[in-house]
């Protein structure tokens, strides 16, 4: 994410544009798992969060690959707007 903080002289404030710029609409996950079940029902419950953060529908592409050791899943979201790609990011390690 690119960065164009600047803080106020007279308190510890950022402004909120320069935090969500509208730009980031797309978020990637990569895992890896042992089982290729556990890396279809990863991505599946990575779905359906992405469908309860869109307004408009996102559009999700996805991979699930043998690796060495297990099976990789590589995706990802892509929003409609950068905040629902924030809350979406968010709602990751629930």
């Amino acid at each position: 994410m690119k960065t164009k903080l600047e803080e106020s002289e007279t308190c510890c404030c950022v402004d909120v544009g320069a935090v969500i710029d509208g730009e980031e609409l797309t978020a990637v996950v990569e895992e890896l798992f042992t089982e290729q079940q556990q890396a279809e029902t990863r991505l599946s419950n990575l779905v359906e969060k992405a469908r309860k953060a869109e307004s408009d529908p996102c559009e999700i592409s996805s991979e699930i690959s043998a690796v060495e050791g297990g099976f990789k899943l590589a995706a990802s979201f892509t929003f409609a707007c950068q905040a629902e790609s924030l809350i979406f990011q968010l709602g990751l390690n629930r």
